[in-house]
């Protein structure tokens, strides 16, 4: 087999005959010439030799590829080594152990200087229905890239910084009935967006940004943005049918143009507008507070604690409190009907 007349391109002989090729990358450390061997495929004649090769010319090769520095892992081993984290109580640990760990695995092996303040407003924005562990995220952040700045030397800047917090919340509530009567006078993006939320049990964020083509037939794929878990559940005919007289403006049910959606700050801000327009008694009302009442009205419509959970991919604990709420209203709502009739018997009516 011919040798390519290729810069770099060195080969072995070995016993039999066997050739192996091998790009010879060269570098010079304090005056002292350096070399590597990088293996390539056998046949120098072929595509996927050739892809090698040029692969790793062009730096693309995670060969030759630098190996990231100043990463996540290594400021979290950092951090877990210092007297700092050392000291704090016991009960504290387990709290920042588990931010820690979900931080390393989706962002480990990235370096921290690559994160942006955007990121951390999104990941902020992504849990604001919890919003304690939303804010537990965003502290963490704070504490691990002020050790980073502070003690370990690293030249970032904090990110995280002076992003407004949460803070004490009280509990969304589920919309009443009254409120729900008017979605059909708000405009058609917070409409729709209600129906989504309604119809889907989704997140608000997960359910704006649904695609059309996660509609099919009588069934919908619906994604829990915690988990990252995307599965199949009934859509019901409400929601089916709303969506049906929709105008198809794109490839996302709430589209901004053909490829991309509209958001949840737009959404969002268009709600808050609607909103006022109902006047003092609104405002305490959220979009989160929507799926809260998709959940309620599972419970009320008897639905099982498997059914809901396989719609809202819910805990069983919240399922068992949403539960509970529902309970609650319809053992009210019997006992009230239960009185107007011992009245109205009682009036001789």
């Amino acid at each position: 087999m011919r040798k390519p007349d290729l810069p770099y391109l060195v080969t072995k002989e070995r016993k039999g005959g066997k050739v192996e090729p091998y790009f010879r990358k060269t570098w010079t450390v304090d005056g002292k010439r350096r070399e590597r061997w990088i293996p390539l495929p056998e046949d120098m004649e072929s595509r996927e030799f050739l892809d090698a090769y040029w692969d790793i010319r062009t730096g693309k090769a995670e060969a030759v590829k630098p190996k990231a520095r100043e990463t996540w892992n290594e400021l979290i081993v950092a951090y877990k080594s210092s007297a700092k984290y050392r000291k704090l109580a016991a009960s504290t640990k387990p709290d920042y152990d588990r931010v820690m760990n979900e931080i390393s695995e989706k962002n480990g092996g990235k370096p921290v200087a690559s994160m942006t303040r955007k990121a951390v407003m999104a990941i902020h924005a992504k849990y604001a229905d919890t919003p304690r562990k939303a804010d537990r995220y965003i502290q963490m952040i704070r504490l691990l890239m002020n050790f980073a700045k502070d003690q370990l030397r690293w030249k970032i800047e904090n990110v995280a910084d002076k992003i407004e917090l949460y803070g004490r919340q009280r509990e969304y509530e589920d919309w009443p009935d009254w409120m729900v009567a008017k979605l059909p006078e708000a405009p058609e993006k917070v409409r729709t967006a209600a129906e989504l939320i309604l119809g889907t049990g989704q997140r608000p964020n997960a359910a704006i940004n649904m695609r059309r083509d996660q509609f099919v037939g009588d069934g919908m794929f619906v994604t829990d943005e915690k988990g990252n878990e995307t599965y199949e559940v009934y859509c019901p005919d409400e929601l089916r049918n709303y969506l049906a007289e929709l105008p198809v403006r794109g490839a996302y049910v709430l589209a901004k143009n053909l490829t991309q959606p509209l958001g949840y700050d737009s959404i969002e801000k268009a709600f808050r507008a609607w909103r006022k327009t109902l006047g003092d008694r609104a405002q305490k009302y959220t979009l989160h507070g929507l799926r809260k009442l998709a959940i309620v009205r599972l419970a009320e419509a008897d639905c099982t604690d498997a059914q809901i959970q396989a719609i809202t991919n819910q805990s069983a604990e919240m399922v068992a409190y949403y539960r509970k709420r529902a309970n609650r209203k319809r053992l009210s709502k019997a006992a009230h009907t239960r009185r107007s009739r011992e009245e109205q018997h009682g009036n001789g009516t």
